[in-house]
């Protein structure tokens, strides 16, 4: 059915195809594409192959969305994790079997333990030949079912319609996250008469309890009012209830000090004096205090994970916790809760705000305040030196960024920096790999973000060891005309974990050096080091092998008008800065220690 103008109706808050469906035959790969349509798909990340070709044959006959072709499997899944952190929409995939298929074992373990709602659609060989070892056959469903929220074997193409349906489902609502959908080749070949794509999904046993009984929330409310040192604990639950808003009426009518975790960045203003910024192992001085001393914590789609909490009999020894989130099975799974909420953030928000009043909170502020003016983060950076400290290189970024730049990294020292010295004041600005912490990540996922917003700057935080994981999807953003731009923070090393060898491990930097073997491990005259040692790759040679703009930075002095230079040019562009090769993330808390040991130490 289509309106007047010829366009079928769409829902203005979904996108989703809402016209009544009129029976029809349809081939199960037709089916597959109608789907896509109907469910709001924008665009498509993959990459073809022989057991998915017949879909493939079908998507560009459709000029409903658009298909990007990756040049790896894992690069499309992070691409569509990218793209659904940007948006909050599903990310689709779309790939063969066989090692097409594996090769997104990673993206969908990032996604999962993140909350990424994405769908993954993969080829299988017929479905007579499954169990037979044939040519490019693999357990999708076994291999993958530890790092989804839920998976699909297609066994007809009678079922076909409603897993599609149900697979959408799932993947975006509760607590989201990544669902497969393996199809084999024969159903996609299969014929299905009187096809109609479902108004619902079916899922007999999967419940979402969307907010608590309103006696739970009143319960919650007196707690906080009545405590003289409350917290609010912010994660990424809260981005992907869009409750932002709902969270800083909270904080500033109750006046209550918020600090968030590395996926709950931006969910509240980090220029507002009531922002803690990030708490946990690389968290500030003064958030970490705030958690030991608090009386009452309230965690809003947090899931306490031990790189927040420390040693977990010592994190918050003083507080009573009020724990909210859609996830049951996240309440008092790692560390036991006063009051538990079960519900979407945004929902129990509401129904919680009309109660909500200044809490006798000055007292507690002015402390807060004190620390921050004690333990402000900082580094050593010597202002007559020509050596480029990564803090003040990620400062730099922040500062010439756009306002509504859309920041994401790769996973390493780059991204606790990136974490600690940009300023986030808008929720999904900040796109990070957390709870699998993927190397690699960070290039695809900058693509899907620029995919999701062309006009919207989007720049990614790299390492050079981190870089190199995904590097090929460079070509995927040049033949795609998606202008990203990539600043590496290139100190030679794998450098989290030298750091751990550094502080742990008597400074035995096992196989962590990335510079030439046999050339100087330690920075005796930075920059000078740097000109002095051979290091490969030089990516700003590669990135111009790829189409990019490319360009290397190693003194101080030049640094700003390069950064001005590669977040300006109209084309993909990539940014080798040379850093100082021996700083740290400070601060940081020792695995396995208490918040209160925290390591203040400069560098």
């Amino acid at each position: 059915m289509t309106t007047r103008s010829g366009q079928k109706k769409k829902s203005r808050k979904t996108g989703r195809d809402e016209s009544p469906a009129i029976p029809c035959t349809k081939k199960g790969c037709e089916i597959v594409v109608d789907a896509l349509e109907r469910e709001g798909v924008e665009v498509v990340f993959g990459f073809p192959g022989g057991q998915i070709i017949d879909v493939f044959d079908q998507l560009n006959r459709s000029a409903r969305f658009d298909f990007v072709l990756t040049r790896h499997e894992q690069g499309a899944t992070h691409m569509a994790d990218g793209y659904a952190r940007a948006t909050g929409k599903v990310g689709v995939v779309i790939v063969t079997s066989g090692p097409g298929a594996t090769n997104t074992v990673t993206g969908l373990a990032t996604a999962m333990l993140d909350s990424i709602p994405i769908v993954v659609i993969t080829g299988q060989v017929p479905t007579s030949m499954i169990g037979n070892d044939s040519f490019q056959e693999a357990d999708v469903i076994g291999v993958t079912r530890s790092i989804t929220k839920h998976n699909y074997l297609v066994q007809s193409v009678e079922e076909l319609p409603q897993l599609l349906k149900n697979a959408f489902h799932i993947a975006r609502s509760g607590r989201p996250g990544p669902v497969v959908i393996d199809i084999p080749k024969d159903v996609q070949k299969g014929v299905l008469e009187d096809y109609v794509y479902p108004a619902a999904p079916a899922i007999e046993s999967y419940r979402i309890q969307m907010e608590p009984p309103p006696p739970q929330t009143s319960q919650a409310w007196d707690m906080i009012r009545s405590a003289k040192k409350p917290l609010l604990y912010v994660g990424g639950g809260v981005i992907h209830a869009d409750a932002s808003e709902e969270l800083f009426l909270l904080a500033t009518r109750a006046n209550i000090p918020v600090t968030t975790t590395l996926m709950g960045l931006g969910s509240f203003p980090e220029d507002h004096a009531l922002s803690l910024h990030m708490l946990g192992m690389h968290g500030t001085v003064y958030a970490n205090k705030a958690v030991q001393e608090c009386d009452c914590l309230i965690a809003l789609g947090a899931r306490f994970e031990d790189r927040v909490t420390g040693k977990i009999s010592e994190f918050a020894p003083h507080a009573r916790i009020i724990h909210m989130d859609i996830d049951p099975c996240s309440i008092s799974k790692n560390v036991a809760v006063d009051l538990e909420l079960v519900g979407d953030i945004k929902h129990i928000l509401k129904q919680m705000l009309p109660r909500v009043e200044r809490c006798d909170t000055d007292e507690w502020i002015r402390q807060i305040t004190e620390w921050k003016r004690q333990y402000p983060l900082r580094y050593d950076d010597d202002a007559a030196s020509e050596c480029i400290m990564p803090q003040g290189l990620i400062q730099a970024v922040s500062r010439l960024a756009d306002k509504d730049a859309i920041f994401v990294t790769e996973v390493g020292q780059h991204q606790m920096w990136a974490a600690q010295y940009v300023t986030f004041t808008k929720p999904r600005t900040f796109l990070s790999s957390g709870g699998l912490g993927t190397m690699g990540y960070g290039l695809p996922a900058a693509i899907g973000a620029q995919r999701a917003f062309p006009h919207r700057q989007v720049i990614n935080i790299a390492g050079d060891g981190s870089i190199q994981m995904n590097i090929r999807e460079l070509a995927t953003a040049a033949y795609n005309n998606l202008n990203a731009k990539v600043i590496i923070v290139n100190n030679g090393w794998l450098g989290m974990v030298r750091q751990w060898q550094d502080l742990f491990y008597e400074k035995n930097y096992s196989f962590t050096n990335l510079t030439q073997k046999g050339a100087p491990s330690d920075s005796a005259s930075c920059p000078g080091d740097w000109e002095n040692v051979h290091y490969f790759p030089e990516f700003e040679k590669l990135a111009q092998a790829y189409g990019w703009w490319g360009r290397k930075v190693i003194r101080k002095s030049d640094l700003e008008e390069a950064l001005r230079e590669c977040l300006s040019v109209d084309q993909p562009a990539l940014l080798n800065v040379y850093v100082a090769r021996e700083a740290n993330v400070y601060p940081m808390v020792p695995a396995g220690a208490s918040l209160s040991q925290i390591l203040e130490g400069m560098s």
